[in-house]
């Protein structure tokens, strides 16, 4: 029981959904089936590996564990080819994302350069993709969903 209290009392509830982005099984289905509406691939073209992003994140490299003071770095999904792991299996994701897709229906998705949502910027609206980063290509390091 004693155990159960601590864990209560270090998790943090308003990281609920961001950790979602690091241990949900939606973070590594397959695009267009994960209820995650975001998704960073690790070659242009959505090629390669890539992930599923549900909630925005602040920093790639330093995702909420769900325990107060515990981070992460956010990694592309391991995906295995017939002979080989796709590209950028296990790779970090921050600074090595150069496409991105926005399935939600409401949101637009922003893939920003620096972390805490600052700096160069590519937008994508609802629905849309972008082959090529332009502005955050291989540099990347947070992602926020907004409705403007």
């Amino acid at each position: 029981m004693a155990g159960l209290a601590a864990a209560v009392l270090i998790t943090s509830p308003a990281a609920a959904g961001e950790t979602d982005n690091l241990y949900s099984a939606e973070a590594c289905k397959s695009p267009g089936v994960s209820k995650f509406k975001f998704h960073i691939w690790y070659n242009s073209g959505q090629n390669g590996s890539y992930r599923n992003i549900g909630y925005s994140i602040y920093d790639f490299n330093d995702a909420p564990d769900g325990v107060v003071g515990a981070h992460s770095a956010l990694t592309f999904c391991v995906k295995n080819g017939a002979s080989a792991p796709w590209p950028g299996s296990g790779l970090k994701v921050k600074n090595n994302g150069a496409a991105g897709e926005n399935e939600h229906h409401k949101y637009k998705a922003r893939v920003y350069v620096n972390s805490g949502y600052k700096g160069a910027q590519d937008v994508m609206a609802p629905y849309q993709h972008i082959d090529r980063f332009r502005h955050v290509y291989n540099n990347n390091a947070s992602f926020k969903w907004s409705s403007k």
